[in-house]
């Protein structure tokens, strides 16, 4: 299954789950995690400690992606709970230090060779390649393998049984599996064709795909020995969405109030991030697609180098762009972000089903896409990964946390839902999730459904992340800082820092 820890097939979004420290004491020798002294102590030691997640990071590995994007929306969460431009200061220090390490600033480009002005990714989440050389020299044949952690992935070519084959085996130290493929021909003719027996092998435990160099007839062997792979760097949508969601927020914030418009400091960092927000997005307009329904989705360009490739983007996936979308077209009045801010919240509520408790669950992947579907070599949509059995698990808690926040958004901007939504989406939390483990300690169950057994840390640490949803059930709010007193939580990641601020955030609501 899909997780953000494996995309399971591969993995998209790894880097968010990090070291925790939990604890074990209880409440009362724990902190007060709505109050501002505790988020700003929090704040303040994790910049410290240059744990991954820092504003100087780079998103290689996902660190702005899953560390520092929720630090910067617990600024602006502590902002909204405040109003006190103290938060609004911590933001435009990290957002130009983040913005500064944007590709185009750092001078490096993605798979096409492009320098753009996003934020690229490879290791855990890309596909890794290897071209191997005969003995001239010449590239003579791709090895391709889609799991996590590719760059842990060798190509080793032995003898084949006769001088005209080669024995090929790709291994993950990762996942200490290996695939073995025997006596290969590099002659297209021959029904032992390299591309053509490894593709018919698919899916092995490598996930291996393989791709013909070989710009002459020649039948040249790759050469004997062993070749590393190299995880290729890829622009991810729900990257750029969680790392501008809050900087498109800070302009929405500044525009839209008089006082802080009139600032001249404010305004002008406003109407550049508010440009920046823009042409990061824009980086995946290839990646649009409208529905005849009037919904609209993200999904990967066949021949991206990431797993899945050429099919529909998992719901959270694309709606976390779909947060940007939504505070350009509050920020500006922008029909266009409207209106694909718009469509995607057609699209999600297309994937919503109530149970009997009135409460939504939904599918990880969409379900009228390949992926949810399933899909064959035949159907050619997938270079990387050519075929699918279908993917139907129920989204979890800390990716269905970023499906909330949507939608609560587009509520607040009139951009979709209603408040009927608002409120099965919160007893998702209360009633399918939110329960105890053996020994009373408020916890969650993995699914939004209530599935999937009780969840691990990484998941229910997530809990204060539902908070866009919790003025429709108090339960939400009162159940997740639980989990953070009973554990005397103290945080060691970013969205540790975001959690604190959300609770911060309901607490003061209406005073």
């Amino acid at each position: 299954m899909l997780t953000r820890r494996q995309f399971g097939l591969g993995a998209l979004a790894v880097g968010a789950l990090s070291t925790l420290h939990t604890g074990t004491a209880r409440a009362s020798a724990g902190h007060d995690y709505t109050s501002r002294e505790t988020f700003d102590q929090f704040e303040r030691t994790f910049h410290e400690s240059g744990g991954v997640g820092q504003p100087t990071d780079n998103n290689e590995h996902g660190g702005l992606a899953w560390g520092q994007s929720y630090v910067l929306a617990g600024f602006i969460r502590m902002y909204e709970a405040y109003r006190d431009t103290h938060y609004l200061d911590r933001l435009v220090t990290n957002i130009d230090l983040v913005l500064g390490n944007r590709d185009s600033e750092r001078g490096v480009a993605d798979y096409r060779g492009e320098s753009l002005p996003a934020w690229r990714a490879m290791h855990p989440y890309t596909v890794g390649i290897a071209a191997l050389k005969d003995a001239s020299g010449r590239p003579v044949l791709e090895v391709r393998s889609s799991l996590p952690y590719a760059d842990q992935t060798t190509a080793t070519v032995r003898a084949g049984g006769t001088e005209d084959r080669f024995t090929l085996e790709v291994r993950s130290d990762w996942r200490d599996v290996v695939a073995t493929f025997t006596d290969l021909s590099m002659d297209p003719d021959s029904p032992d064709y390299a591309v053509r027996k490894i593709l018919d092998a698919y899916p092995t435990p490598t996930q291996v795909t393989t791709r013909d160099l070989r710009e002459s007839g020649e039948i040249t062997l790759p050469a004997q020995g062993t070749t590393p792979l190299v995880s290729q760097p890829v622009i991810f949508a729900v990257h750029t969405g969680m790392i501008t969601y809050p900087i498109a927020s800070f302009a929405r914030i500044v525009l839209g109030t008089p006082k802080l418009r009139a600032d001249a400091r404010y305004r002008a960092k406003a109407m550049e991030y508010l440009d920046a927000a823009k042409a990061a997005a824009a980086v995946h307009d290839r990646e649009w697609r409208r529905r005849d329904d009037g919904g609209g989705y993200l999904a990967w360009v066949k021949g991206t180098p990431l797993a899945y490739d050429g099919t529909e983007m998992p719901t959270n996936q694309f709606l976390a762009l779909g947060l940007t979308y939504a505070e350009i077209a509050a920020a500006t009045g922008d029909p266009a972000y409207a209106d694909r801010a718009r469509r995607m919240a057609r699209t999600f509520a297309g994937e919503l089903r109530t149970n009997d408790k009135d409460a939504y669950h939904w599918p990880y992947w969409p379900s009228f896409g390949a992926t949810y579907r399933g899909f064959s070599a035949g159907d050619g949509l997938s270079e990387f990964t050519p075929s699918g059995n279908g993917a139907q698990q129920i989204e979890d808690l800390s990716h269905g946390a970023i499906d909330v926040e949507f939608a609560a958004l587009a509520f607040r901007h009139k951009l979709g839902f209603k408040g009927a939504d608002m409120a099965r989406f919160a007893r998702s939390y209360s009633r399918n999730m939110a329960t105890t483990d053996a020994e009373g300690v408020p916890t969650t169950f993995h699914r939004v459904d209530g599935t999937g057994g009780l969840a691990a840390s990484g998941q229910y640490l997530q809990a204060p992340r539902w908070m866009a949803v919790a003025q429709w059930d108090q339960k939400v709010f009162e159940h997740a800082k639980s989990i953070y007193e009973a554990r005397a939580l103290e945080p060691g990641q970013g969205s540790h820092i975001a959690g604190v601020a959300y609770l911060n955030w309901q607490a003061r609501r209406g005073k």
